[in-house]
């Protein structure tokens, strides 16, 4: 029989706890206090979005599931890694993440910053020491998809222009462009790294699904904006309204709740008709993509 999506989603979340739990060095390990709070930046906490995500889109190709552990726990690090650095009193200056004091607050900042360099180098250790692909060179090519997708033409570069962006009102190509680098760029490579994980497809199914993930990166984007003006503190986990607060550029300082709600139903609907072809392979990347925009923190 198979397994509903909850059933299958809460299989993910806990294989990829365990698996993070394996990749991480250990507590007790010199230096301890800063292994230590690697785990605490990583574990028992978050939805896990981008290794679903990983794991869905491994569906597409009948990727082995060991293989895409791997891809998951090396961006789950990273994801983990950006948001200890996101609140940073440099940066965001946030006391509270997944419902627990930030990482500079519970331990300090100068524990922080190397917190977020370690799970960054350890992502990339962790997806170099097992295979993920049958080709090695398409291996490499992943390895390097990953890189982009984290460093100044993806994550960081998107977080930079948010930095630069705060007191202006962008157009919406401007905070498109902003998101498609900051929260897209990751959850792009989640979907396109889990489908190299297993067989090839053509260079056409390759670009319908990096469409795909373009369009659920922003879709997130736009349910978090949403959140951050509806949701309280405790049902988020983290500080709600500080975007407001802040005065960055979001989706609904910019459309209003109602017509980013709308915005919110066209990406959806656009990536659930571009997954349709794919048939029953696509249908976890479906569930989550729906999953995605009725999401409550």
């Amino acid at each position: 029989m198979t397994a509903t999506f909850s059933q299958w989603m809460g299989d993910i979340q806990q294989r990829t706890e365990a698996a993070l739990e394996h990749a991480l060095p250990a507590a007790d390990l010199a230096p301890a206090r800063l292994h230590e709070a690697m785990r605490y930046a990583v574990l028992g906490g978050g939805k896990r979005v981008r290794p679903l995500l990983v794991h869905a889109g491994g569906q597409l190709t009948g990727a082995a599931p060991g293989r895409l552990d791997r891809v998951a726990c090396a961006i789950e690090m990273i994801h983990a890694y950006s948001l200890v650095h996101d609140d940073m009193p440099c940066m965001d200056d946030d006391v509270l993440r997944r419902g627990k004091p930030t990482v500079h607050v519970q331990y300090d900042e100068a524990t922080a910053l190397l917190v977020g360099d370690a799970l960054q180098t350890q992502a990339f250790l962790h997806i170099t020491e097992a295979t993920v692909s049958d080709d090695p060179l398409r291996q490499i090519a992943m390895i390097r998809q990953l890189a982009q997708a984290t460093g100044s033409r993806g994550m960081c570069g998107g977080q930079a222009i948010d930095l630069a962006s705060v007191g202006q009102q962008l157009t919406l190509p401007e905070l498109e462009f902003m998101h498609i680098h900051k929260t897209g760029a990751l959850i792009r490579a989640s979907i396109n790294l889990g489908v190299q994980c297993g067989h090839g497809l053509d260079d056409g199914q390759m670009a319908t699904l990096d469409h795909v993930g373009k369009v659920i990166g922003l879709l997130f984007q736009v349910v978090d904006d949403i959140l951050d003006t509806e949701a309280d503190t405790a049902t988020l986990g983290k500080t709600a309204g500080k975007d407001a607060a802040n005065d960055k550029p979001t989706y609904v300082s910019l459309l209003g709740v109602a017509r980013a709600r709308q915005l919110a139903e066209e990406l959806c609907q656009d990536a659930l008709d571009r997954l349709a072809p794919f048939g029953d392979t696509s249908q976890r990347l479906a569930e989550l993509t729906r999953f995605i925009i009725r999401r409550q923190f």
